[in-house]
């Protein structure tokens, strides 16, 4: 059922949380107006939004390491740092590069993709590219890491004219590492759903072509990143955000608290 539930979600963006879950994870139809669920504050909601109830939807959600600050704040493990040194990523010539050399000499932010097709990771791009001034004022280099080959990573260079390094990890050892979650719970949960229907509202899209290589089916585009701010020196890191589920975007003032205060 994985692998068919797989196709139908890659084949339309609005429909994860309607037909196909309906249909195919048994999900009951009632739908709910917007303000009668108890949704975040502080985000301006389409009017008459209808998404499903989260108290009726019967997903259980995987637990995953906490994004808050007070983990965020704390260094990753010693284990972790061990794998960092095995990692090779690939820039868009195809050079190979150790990762903990991008942060060695200089402090970096490295939002990690979900997949370079992914719309809600190309709305993360423009979530940090929007402060890269105050990162180039502060010395701090802006990375994106996505899981997949170097064609793939050049595409979406291509495509989101995105201003900062970006680097390709085929063997997606370097999720691997840091243990960035991943699995179908990450991406039916209610505020993933919303997050995509809000993206593809202000205009942002998915790249099937990008999303149906091989690369991507391969792990089922389950994959979950992250963000981190790292560096100078390669065991520093000084601050790590797993996302629990597909946009899970951090607040960006803590992320510039970490790297350019």
């Amino acid at each position: 059922m994985a692998a068919s539930l797989s196709t139908t979600l890659l084949s339309n963006p609005l429909q994860p949380y309607r037909n196909t879950i309906q249909n195919s994870l048994h999900f009951p139809s009632t739908l709910l107006p917007i303000q009668n669920l108890n949704l975040p504050v502080g985000i301006k909601y389409p009017k008459n939004l209808l998404i499903f109830s989260p108290r009726t939807h019967t997903l259980t959600v995987a637990s995953a390491v906490s994004g808050s600050a007070d983990v965020e704040s704390s260094l990753v493990g010693d284990d972790t740092k061990s794998l960092l040194d095995t990692v090779k990523v690939f820039d868009l010539k195809g050079n190979d590069v150790s990762i903990s050399d991008i942060w060695k000499d200089r402090k970096a932010v490295v939002a990690f993709a979900r997949h370079f097709g992914c719309l809600l990771c190309r709305k993360r791009a423009d979530y940090l590219a929007s402060k890269k001034d105050v990162m180039d004022a502060a010395g701090v280099t802006l990375v994106l890491i996505g899981p997949g080959s170097v064609d793939q990573a050049n595409a979406f260079a291509e495509q989101t004219k995105f201003q900062g390094e970006i680097y390709a990890d085929p063997t997606h050892s370097s999720y691997e590492a840091f243990k960035f979650v991943s699995g179908v719970s990450t991406i039916f949960t209610p505020k993933a759903g919303l997050k995509l229907i809000q993206s593809y509202m202000e205009g942002y899209r998915q790249d099937w072509k990008l999303s149906f290589e091989k690369d991507t089916v391969s792990r089922g585009g389950w994959q979950q990143g992250g963000i981190i701010v790292a560096g100078p020196g390669k065991s520093t890191i000084s601050y790590i955000h797993k996302d629990k589920e597909a946009g899970d975007d951090p607040d960006i003032g803590d992320i510039l608290k970490a790297c350019c205060s």
